[in-house]
């Protein structure tokens, strides 16, 4: 029975992604010619309400956007003013630096490992969600849990709780942990590396669909002198923006190569690129450009599960996340070792007249902040960016491709794919409304 004309497919909620949408895909004789993801979520208005705003606050502001990757908000707020107001010859001591990648380590674990295990697994082991997954996998559902409990307890002892830490300031931080704090984390996250990298392993047998998409990547690359000690050099907490087409700029640059659009369709601005292209932040895009800054026991695993630059088929975005949280934990323990306590948990960030740039790399990829301080410290602009808004253009190139490949398929099992499908790039919508009904409209 053909199923490629005169069908509709509904979806009031798509379930397992932060948020709410829609979408809505056009067929005609047989071909996808229109696939629109519609964001419905109203617009929250953050870059608005903080026009007028001291300098100090969108450290605290901006950490209300999200609750699953504040941190990503907070530090690339300080990123973009300090920029300003510091410069980049006076940047916060090695102990603020060590303290604010290891407080972002703890956001990828907690980040990643909700996504992997408990809403994007249940697709790949063919479950509705996680609570019914459990009944049959028990333990990998402990196991998530007690994983995402390590990256917490790094952001509670460092950021002073879980969700929207309190702790983060401009300059650095209220308090500094002692290393006897940090030292007590060791045992668990020690567990957690190895939990991660049989994680890994387990995600990278898992049958994925067949879908190969030449995207133009677009992560940060650090340079290794901005590197707090006992770090890495794979992408957290800033570098210079990169791309799979030979970009390599300054994040202040940013401007003159992203912007962003409005469409009819969706509540969330699309980012594209300043010639008109798509482009893709994240995992895969992070791991492409930055393989070679991974420790070489983790590109030891990287080859030993499958996983090789450049990741092209999106489906396999969960290893990459897999392999990221093991580095995060692996991050982890190096900083901690090598942790030294600053002198002062904050240093002095006078207000500068001009505009600064910062970006850091979230879970889901690049997030970018700009403002415009006026010499009193007062915010006159300020542009925030995050990774949904910058991937929607090119999750709907890759939805088009998945559904005209698929549309034979029957209703339900059509519907089920392009969930998944969704899925893989882990939206937060909540994030880009500055998801999921699905109607298919065959003619």
């Amino acid at each position: 029975m053909s199923h490629t004309h005169d069908r509709t497919i509904s979806v009031e909620a798509l379930a397992r992604v932060e948020g709410e949408g829609a979408m809505h895909v056009e067929v005609t004789d047989g071909r996808v010619d229109n696939v629109q993801l519609r964001i419905y979520e109203p617009p929250r208005f953050f870059e608005a309400m903080l026009r007028g705003r001291c300098y100090l606050e969108p450290v605290d502001i901006t950490a209300r956007i999200c609750g699953i990757c504040p941190v990503a908000y907070q530090l690339s707020a300080t990123n973009a003013l300090e920029a300003l107001c510091l410069g980049s010859d006076h940047r916060p001591p090695a102990g603020i630096r060590q303290l604010r990648r290891l407080l972002y380590c703890g956001e990828w674990i907690e980040s990643h490992v909700l996504h992997i295990f408990l809403l994007h697994a249940p697709d790949f082991l063919g479950y509705a969600g996680a609570i019914e997954m459990a009944a049959d996998h028990r333990e990998l559902v402990e196991m998530a849990l007690r994983l995402r409990k390590a990256g917490n307890q790094i952001l509670e002892v460092i950021g002073g709780r879980a969700i929207h830490p309190i702790n983060v300031r401009l300059g650095g931080f209220h308090r500094a942990p002692t290393r006897a704090e940090l030292t007590s984390l060791v045992g668990e996250l020690e567990w957690g590396r190895e939990a991660a990298i049989e994680t890994t392993r387990l995600v990278a047998g898992f049958d994925f669909p067949a879908l190969e998409q030449e995207h133009t990547f677009v992560a940060l690359r650090p340079e290794p002198d901005t590197l707090p000690p006992g770090a890495t050099g794979y992408p957290i907490d800033g570098g210079r923006v990169v791309s799979s087409t030979g970009l390599d700029i300054a994040v202040e640059e940013w401007p003159e190569h992203f912007h962003e659009e409005h469409v009819a369709h969706s509540t969330a601005l699309h980012g594209r690129l300043r010639d008109g292209g798509n482009y893709l932040v994240g995992p895969a895009a992070r791991f492409s450009l930055n393989a070679d800054r991974l420790p070489d026991d983790l590109r030891a695993l990287a080859e030993e599960v499958g996983c090789t630059p450049p990741v092209t088929n999106p489906f396999r975005s969960i290893v990459v996340r897999a392999l990221e949280t093991v580095y995060a934990f692996d991050e982890a323990l190096r900083l901690i070792a090598a942790y030294e306590p600053p002198t002062r948990p904050a240093i002095d960030v006078p207000p500068t007249a001009g505009t600064g740039h910062g970006a850091t790399e979230a879970p889901r990829g690049i997030l970018y902040h700009r403002y415009t301080l006026a010499a009193d410290g007062r915010i006159t602009d300020a542009t925030i960016v995050p990774p949904t808004s910058q991937n929607q253009p090119a999750i709907e190139e890759d939805l088009a491709g998945f559904v005209q490949a698929h549309l034979d398929l029957p209703d339900d099992e059509l519907q089920w794919q392009c969930e998944q499908a969704i899925r893989n790039y882990d939206p937060c919508i909540s994030c880009s409304t500055h998801f999921l009904d699905l109607t298919v409209d065959r003619r």
